[in-house]
């Protein structure tokens, strides 16, 4: 049997399951042939902004204060961080990753869902 955690214990373990890569690094290594086939074509201006507003849609669905504002800040760095991409191949490799990292916010959702605070954080408290 295991002894029960502090609080700095669950804290870290945390932040750790929610540490994810930035949405657009600059190499990716592909898993599957239908990843490999959506590679070929550069995704459109419509798809990544499509991408781009659902990360911060996801994060919005977080209820601890920490967490949503943590999710915001890395989906809004990874994407300035990898605007300046010119090559079809590294645009459609970081979109890739975009969409599994989507994928994990939204798992990572309903995970932080089922161990919600019962209280408020005091950033989110407004006064009068």
């Amino acid at each position: 049997m295991r002894p029960s955690m502090t609080g700095l214990e669950i804290s870290r373990r945390r932040q750790e399951s929610i540490e994810f890569q930035s949405p657009f690094p600059s190499r990716s290594c592909f898993r599957s042939r239908s990843l490999m086939a959506s590679a070929a074509s550069a995704p459109s201006r419509a798809e990544v902004l499509s991408l781009f507003r659902s990360l911060l849609r996801t994060a919005t669905k977080f209820t601890d204060y920490n967490v949503r504002e943590y999710v915001r800040r890395r989906t809004i760095d990874g994407f300035r961080e990898n605007w300046g991409l010119s090559d079809p191949s590294s645009i459609a490799s970081a979109f890739a990753d975009g969409r599994n990292q989507l994928e994990v916010a939204k798992r990572q959702v309903v995970v932080y869902s089922l161990y919600a605070p019962k209280i408020k954080n005091v950033m989110e408290i407004r006064s009068g």
